[in-house]
């Protein structure tokens, strides 16, 4: 037997067979992972499909390549994806091949299937941190914060990726306080933060107004191999211009070695946001004037700034140019430039119009704009009831409309007005959003509402209020004492 088994691999035709068909299914592979590589996931299914009606049985990478496409298609690929989970069931792939059974979960989470990548994951014979990595991310991306947690404090060994993994989930899904803790706590179990890690904390940061902690992870970049990273810079320039700082914007972009189009970007908008607009048209220019093209959002930045400084003709012809000759569409956010530079100056009627031509309907911020003018222009009640009657047309539903357009009404004593608008807010459903305040204090983000008192220092902040207010009054006193002392003599 051992004779006849030897013989049989030295057999010259047996070898020759051997290798036809290993090369046969690198060819098949090769040309499914282009495609899917491509976006053209049914040309990679017809593919496949061919490949199995040659005989030519699929190997590890020919499913992770078909299972990575499915994933990345949102719709249409699901069908797809449960073929391809139940014939590597049939091969045990899903089970006995860690990539393979990565790769299913991961298409799973990625359509939003979370129960059954979790039963996939289950039921894996070996799994490394990438396959525990995929499901954390899966749960966060769903929205399954408590379940991901969990699985990461189960995980056997924790690495970068698992804590960026949550680290990026909790800033995706708003909880950017909860982002900073666990970064700290990557810090502090000894795990170096990448530049990855990094962006996801600015964000946070940026999101908080945090500019205490963003000046320690600048600080902590700037001793780093990756401080050179255009990503890092642009996120950083996002960050100080969010917090008002633009000389600190200014100097990372300037040594910045590499540029790109965001980076541009992120300073015209960030220094149209805030008020210094000539500043943000020179870069405008400056941009361009260096060979880069400018896009929607370079748009956005200059028109921000030409209706904050009153250059109406300036910010009109910028919009000209957008759709003449860089065949840019406007956007929502275009229009509203727009309709807010007519509006500041005053050009309440061209505004107006623009907000009836607009070719989609306008946002409750566009309609905010020009109802704020109205109020600001002498009061204009009739234009802003046209407005109102248009937003009906088109129903267009926001609480901060009816509520500028009955402090309208109220301040020119029409109370029968005020009211009708209250009514209407009422039923429609709207509720007015409380407005909030922020500090940041020892790099932790304090938010305060009206007639809110869940702090958890309240007693102790309305204690020290009456105590600040006892000594203004006494201090009001004093004044008027020596004030009248002073008359008398």
């Amino acid at each position: 037997v051992s004779f006849i088994t030897r013989k049989h691999h030295a057999d010259p035709k047996i070898q020759k067979l051997n290798q036809s068909t290993s090369e046969t299914i690198v060819s098949w592979t090769s040309r499914i992972t282009l495609l899917t590589r491509n976006g053209r996931l049914a040309e990679a299914a017809k593919e496949f499909s061919d490949m199995r009606l040659a005989g030519v049985e699929p190997n590890h990478i020919t499913f992770i390549a078909l299972l990575s496409g499915c994933g990345d298609f949102s719709s249409g690929s699901e069908a797809l994806g449960d073929l391809l989970h139940g014939y590597a069931c049939k091969l045990g792939h899903d089970r006995t091949h860690v990539m393979v059974g990565t790769a299913i979960l991961g298409m799973y989470s990625k359509h939003s299937r979370v129960k059954k990548a979790r039963l996939v994951f289950d039921y894996m014979e070996d799994k490394n941190s990438v396959t525990w990595n995929t499901m954390i991310d899966g749960y966060m991306r769903n929205g399954q914060v408590d379940n991901a947690v969990k699985m990461f404090d189960k995980m056997p060994e924790r690495d970068l990726i698992s804590w960026t993994a949550m680290i990026n989930g909790f800033v995706k899904k708003g909880f950017h306080e909860e982002a900073l803790a666990w970064f700290r706590e990557m810090q502090i179990s000894g795990v170096k933060p990448d530049y990855v890690a990094i962006i996801a904390a600015l964000n946070a940061c940026t999101n908080l107004g945090a500019l205490s902690f963003g000046l320690w992870v600048h600080r902590y970049v700037m001793s780093q191999d990756f401080k050179n990273n255009v990503k890092v810079s642009n996120s950083l320039i996002d960050l100080y211009c969010r917090c008002g700082c633009v000389e600190f914007a200014r100097e990372v972009f300037d040594k910045m070695e590499k540029r790109t189009v965001v980076s541009w970007n992120s300073v015209i908008v960030g220094f149209a946001a805030n008020g210094n607009a000539h500043e943000s048209l020179v870069y405008f220019r400056k941009m361009q004037e260096e060979g880069f093209k400018p896009d929607a959002v370079t748009f956005t930045g200059a028109l921000t700034a030409c209706s904050h400084v009153g250059l109406v003709e300036e910010g009109l012809r910028y919009f000209q140019t957008m759709k003449r000759d860089h065949r840019i569409s406007p956007r929502i956010e275009h229009y509203g430039c727009l309709v807010d530079l007519y509006s500041r100056a005053g050009r309440l009627e061209e505004a107006l119009k623009v907000v009836q031509s607009m070719p989609m309907k306008p946002n409750e911020v566009v309609i905010g704009s020009l109802l704020a003018a109205c109020r600001t222009h002498g009061n204009n009640t009739v234009l802003a009831e046209r407005l109102m009657k248009h937003l009906s047309d088109v129903n267009v539903k926001g609480h901060s409309n009816y509520v500028i357009l009955s402090n309208m009404y109220a301040a020119d004593g029409k109370w029968e007005g005020a009211s009708q608008m209250r009514r209407k807010m009422k039923g429609l459903g709207l509720k007015k959003q409380p407005g909030f305040s922020s500090i940041e204090i020892d790099d932790c983000t304090h938010v305060f509402m009206a007639g809110d008192s869940a702090h958890v220092e309240t007693a102790d902040i309305r204690e020290v209020l009456e105590l600040v207010s006892s000594d203004l009054q006494l201090q009001g006193c004093e004044d008027e004492t020596l004030a009248g002392d002073h008359l008398t003599d």
